[in-house]
C-alpha cells in the first residue's frame, strides 16, 4: 500500500511541472507490482462424485499481525481427485481474485506441489498459452500414506530449464508470490 501511495506521489510531482525546456514530462515507467495474496484454496473433487476435500491457507491481514488460518480435510486412500487451485486478495473490497491474473498471464507463472513423507502424486492439467505447465488444474492421486504437500506460486520461472516442466522447482528460477503448506491426511 505504501509503495503505491509513493508511486502515486512521484508520478503526481512529475506531472506536476514541465521540465527546462518546456517539454511535458515522460511518463515515469511503474514496476509490475506483484499482487498480495492472503488466501490460497486447492479444492480436490474426487473424480468418480462425492464430497470435495478443501486445504487452505488464509492470512486476512496479510504479513504480520495474526497467524494465518490453514486448514486440511482428509482425503480417502487410492482415490484420483481433480484438482482446483485459487488464490486471492481478500485485503480488497470486493475480495480480488488473483486466479485470473495468474491464468491471463500463465506464461509468467508456475504452480510447483512438493510432497514430503507421503505417497501421493500430483500432475499438471493444465497449460499455459505456450503449451508449459500452469498448476491452477491438477489430477490428485490420494494413494494410501498421508504425508504434507507445500504449493509454490512462482513468478517469471525458466520453465524451459531442466525439470521445471515436470514440476521440479530445482532450476525454474524466478520469484515466489507465496508459499504454503498443508498437512495431508488420507483415510
Amino acid at each position: 500500500m505504501k509503495s503505491k501511495l509513493l508511486y502515486a506521489f512521484i508520478a503526481m510531482a512529475l506531472f506536476a511541472c514541465k521540465d527546462d525546456d518546456g517539454n511535458e514530462p515522460i511518463t515515469p515507467v511503474i514496476p509490475n507490482e506483484e499482487e498480495v495474496i492472503t488466501t490460497v484454496r486447492y479444492t480436490l473433487t474426487p473424480s468418480g462424485g462425492g464430497a470435495a476435500a478443501v486445504f487452505q491457507f488464509q492470512d486476512i491481514d496479510g504479513d504480520g499481525g495474526n497467524a494465518p488460518i490453514i486448514t486440511s480435510d482428509s482425503l480417502d486412500s487410492n482415490v484420483t481427485y481433480t484438482g482446483s487451485l485459487e488464490f486471492f486478495n481478500e485485503l480488497e473490497t470486493p475480495a480480488d481474485t488473483i486466479t485470473k491474473e495468474v491464468l491471463e498471464e500463465g506464461d509468467e507463472h508456475q504452480v510447483f506441489f512438493q510432497v514430503t513423507s507421503g505417497d501421493f502424486v500430483i500432475s499438471y492439467a493444465d497449460v499455459d498459452k505456450n503449451g508449459n505447465p500452469l498448476g491452477l488444474s491438477t489430477t490428485f492421486e490420494s494413494n494410501t500414506m498421508g504425508g504434507s504437500l507445500t504449493v509454490i506460486l512462482r513468478h517469471e520461472p525458466d520453465k524451459a530449464a531442466a525439470g521445471v516442466s515436470g514440476g521440479d522447482i530445482t532450476n525454474a528460477g524466478g520469484e515466489t508470490d507465496i508459499e504454503v503448506g498443508f498437512p495431508v491426511n488420507v483415510r
